[in-house]
């Protein structure tokens, strides 16, 4: 458990609550077209969720009127049937954060976010440690990250409809994934064993067996609606973090492996920040306005859990070096208060550092 232990995953969430607070005092990040998206969303949102509920709406009512010629006071099949369909709709279906997730690939917008709120975390520290030595404090991030091309390793950015195609096909195997175990736990018999096995399997590679076997035990005898909404939350957080991330890995290029070694070495954080961000981003119309701030707080998170970027000219085998996360276990002693402490340079921060931006400067 030592990469998803829960000292990790309770940090992780404390940033979550401190990456919010030092994005909303960002006076920029609501001058952005991402809360105006974010309303369309919303309301395309509501117009397809309608739609959904038609065909819902229907079944209700055949059962109500077989309710009249059937007596449903002892059966259980009614119940596991407007059950099913409310998880359907209000768990796997998340079209409104479905379609904000969806206007990454087709407007500049939440990556001109995080941009803007890692000059807003560069300039904050920089006015917060002022009266310290220069020499003593980090490399910025934004001067550098900034000058990085968008575009893949082989210069050529997938078209729109690719990357929309992509993320469609991501998304519609977990959700497949997703409601093919919730239908065979509904299984007489076997079922009951389903989600928990699931669960055991999904968390054995992240928190190793014993932990792993703990929750299937548990899960035995949890209801089987917690360990549903458990599983689809656990999900929900991996994709929404590395959706968040991607303006960083859109620069920063990392092979498949080393990305895969990334996301392992750190991801008792980084699901600790995605899972609170998660549970708010379900709130009805709220949530999907909240994605502006979830990434404008990622760019805060990446100060905390990388190292600065050298200039682009100078950034071959940078990535290789950003697999493990050097100072791990000495931040994730620090107190919720004293998250900047580690703010000397290191080695080879020494050779990229890059002058303080000046406070008040503006993203472009």
């Amino acid at each position: 458990m030592s990469n998803f232990e829960p000292n990790a995953v309770i940090r992780g969430f404390q940033l979550t609550v401190v990456g919010t607070v030092r994005a909303l005092r960002n006076p920029e990040l609501f001058k952005y077209n991402h809360f105006r998206q974010a309303a369309l969303a919303v309301a395309a949102g509501v117009a397809i969720h309608l739609v959904i509920q038609i065909p819902i709406i229907a079944i209700k009512f055949l059962i109500w009127v077989s309710s009249w010629v059937i007596d449903l006071d002892h059966a259980t099949w009614d119940d596991t049937i407007l059950n099913g369909l409310d998880f359907l709709s209000h768990q796997v279906l998340q079209v409104p954060f479905l379609l904000m997730t969806l206007m990454r690939y087709v407007t500049p917008t939440l990556d001109e976010i995080f941009m803007q709120s890692l000059h807003w975390v560069d300039t904050t520290y920089v006015q917060k440690h002022k009266s310290e030595d220069p020499n003593t404090l980090r490399a910025m991030y934004y001067p550098n990250l900034v000058m990085y091309s968008t575009k893949d390793v082989e210069g050529v950015s997938k078209p729109i409809p690719q990357a929309v195609m992509l993320f469609i096909r991501r998304y519609g195997r977990k959700v497949g994934m997703l409601l093919g175990v919730y239908l065979l736990s509904l299984l007489p018999i076997v079922g009951r064993f389903v989600m928990p096995a699931a669960t055991f399997y999904t968390f054995k590679k992240s928190v190793g067996t014993t932990p792993a076997a703990v929750i299937f035990g548990t899960g035995l005898v949890l209801p089987h609606r917690f360990l549903v909404t458990f599983l689809h939350s656990y999900f929900a957080s991996r994709s929404l973090m590395r959706e968040l991330l991607e303006p960083y890995f859109c620069r920063v290029k990392f092979t498949p492996e080393q990305k895969r070694r990334w996301f392992l070495d750190r991801q008792g954080v980084l699901f600790g920040f995605a899972f609170g961000f998660t549970i708010v981003l379900k709130a009805p119309f709220i949530g999907v306005l909240m994605y502006g701030v979830a990434e404008a707080s990622t760019a805060y998170l990446i100060t905390k859990i990388t190292d600065p970027p050298p200039p682009p000219a100078e950034s071959k085998g940078f990535a290789e070096t950003q697999v493990t996360w050097k100072n791990k276990h000495d931040f994730l002693q620090l107190s919720l208060d004293n998250l900047d402490k580690l703010n000397a340079l290191t080695d080879s921060e020494n050779d990229t550092k890059e002058t303080p931006v000046t406070p008040g400067k503006k993203f472009s």
